[in-house]
């Protein structure tokens, strides 16, 4: 086998590797740190006072949607200053664990 060979099929794997671990987290520490989310998103027909629009329900989202969107908000690449913020304030860990919390449904809770 090829240097070339063997490097990609290492590559292939430790990406394999990592995307597996880095989309698993724990929901119940996810509940905990995701008390500050809930201030908002944990409010049934909540509205953003500005701009006015309605906050998204989070409970039942795929975890990779969670962890995109705080990502971008972290980047900036979503503009909306209070997510920014508060997304920037926690560690990537800490992301894995919220986006596992509200994932899981059944330990989300019904409807938010």
């Amino acid at each position: 086998m090829s240097i070339k060979r063997t490097a990609i099929i290492g590559a292939i794997f430790a990406l394999t590797v990592c995307s597996a671990a880095w989309g698993e987290g724990d929901p119940a520490a996810g509940r905990i740190k995701a008390d500050t989310c809930l201030g908002c998103h944990g409010i049934v027909n909540y509205k953003n006072v500005y701009p006015t629009y309605r906050v998204p329900k989070l409970c039942g989202q795929h975890a990779q949607y969670i962890l995109d969107a705080l990502t971008a908000y972290t980047n900036g690449d979503r503009p909306h200053s209070t997510m920014h913020a508060q997304a920037a304030s926690v560690s990537d860990a800490d992301r894995v664990d919220i986006a596992a919390y509200f994932a899981d449904p059944a330990v989300c809770g019904k409807g938010r």
